[in-house]
């Protein structure tokens, strides 16, 4: 099932410009947890849980991340920050390393935030960070078992 995804929710502040979607912060780029620039073919993403044993497969516009597919698919991965690269609690885990090596290095803005991830493997991602293009489709990946939200234990955010 294919859901339309809409709506932008960053703000920015600081000392930052927004451009095309994205923020433009000291040499870096920062991804907000908005997909309304998707477009394109269905990519197909599963979101695995073994605390729960649940498989999930769906299919979002190339160009969604994973953290807004998983909120418009209904899957619990939190993202505290609303995908501002600001905490860890989307952090996944790509199950294959050879998709993983698709996926480019991440930033030393999400290492920095990878470091304070429960279960770190050498596969691991913040999902606010990873962007589903076709040549990726297929992707799956893991839920940790828990997360580290350093604001407010046991804290939610509700999606947009």
């Amino acid at each position: 099932m294919i859901r339309a995804i809409t709506g932008f929710r960053a703000s920015a502040i600081g000392c930052c410009s927004v451009q095309a979607r994205r923020i433009q912060w000291a040499g870096c780029k920062r991804y907000f947890s908005s997909t309304d620039t998707a477009s394109g073919p269905p990519v197909k993403i599963t979101f695995v849980n073994p605390k729960e044993h649940l498989r999930v497969t769906c299919e979002v516009p190339a160009g969604t991340n994973i953290l807004d597919a998983a909120h418009k698919n209904d899957i619990d991965l939190e993202g505290a920050c609303e995908g501002s690269l600001a905490c860890s609690t989307c952090h996944v885990i790509v199950k294959d390393p050879k998709i993983y090596e698709k996926l480019g290095e991440p930033s030393d803005e999400e290492n920095d935030m990878l470091d304070l991830a429960f279960g770190l493997t050498e596969t691991s991602r913040l999902g606010c960070q990873v962007k589903l293009t076709p040549d990726i489709s297929g992707i799956e990946v893991e839920l940790p078992a828990a997360t580290r939200n350093m604001a407010v234990d046991g804290y939610k955010p509700k999606p947009h």
